[in-house]
């Protein structure tokens, strides 16, 4: 990373966006409400990209082609891991792949959905040091709120966790050949009680997301 980067940071909610460098600069006028500012000698853009992988991935796409990272704020489900912010260390898109007879396959998103799959996921660039524990995110555009469909989630793809996002900022960030991170705090256990817990737990959850995006953009 260069003594002064260009950092852009999404977030798919204004509460998840807002807990990050609060009471800092006010936002654009623009379709992701911006926020642009100097931090640890960083230009950071800080974006509001809405919810599921089209916003993320147009919001990346737009803003991120003069960054020199992307990274993503927010929030998330669990399946299976305990409460907390996590470093997500890989990101697959649930709802990529072939459906079959039978059976869904998953395929890594934007390669052909045909044949054998390989590894689905994207990997992102390496943790400096934050001793978050890491964890696997499966992205769709869905919001999972049933056990089955959880532990599909998790028995199938090795994840951990659920959003609807990081997958595709991880498929833009490959596209466009640069570095990629997200740190991701559980709301809900994407069960039959995630809507009213998501909601409940939403403005602290991005709260420590927020407080480690900040402590990593301090180590960059």
């Amino acid at each position: 990373m260069s003594p002064m980067a260009n950092i852009l940071i999404l977030a798919a909610l204004p509460e998840e966006a807002d807990a990050l460098f609060a009471a800092t600069v006010a936002r654009d006028t623009g379709p992701f409400a911006a926020r642009r500012l100097i931090i640890h000698g960083h230009n950071l853009t800080i974006a509001t990209c809405g919810l599921g992988k089209v916003n993320a991935a147009l919001c990346a796409g737009m803003l991120g082609a003069d960054a020199d990272m992307l990274l993503m704020t927010g929030t998330c489900g669990a399946l299976g891991a305990a409460p907390g912010a996590y470093w997500i260390a890989e990101a697959v898109q649930h709802d990529y792949g072939a459906a079959q007879p039978g059976r869904f396959r998953r395929y890594r998103a934007g390669e052909w959905p045909i044949g054998e799959p390989g590894e689905a996921h994207f990997t992102a660039m390496p943790d400096p040091g934050l001793n978050l524990p890491h964890a696997r995110i499966a992205s769709g555009d869905s919001f999972v709120a049933c056990p089955d469909s959880a532990a599909d989630l998790a028995s199938h793809l090795g994840a951990t966790l659920v959003d609807m996002e990081v997958g595709a900022v991880a498929q833009v960030a490959a596209r466009l050949g640069k570095p990629w991170a997200a740190i991701k705090a559980v709301t809900d256990e994407a069960n039959g009680d995630s809507g009213d817990d998501f909601h409940a737990n939403l403005v602290r959850a991005a709260g420590l997301a927020a407080v480690e995006i900040e402590r990593l953009v301090a180590m960059l």
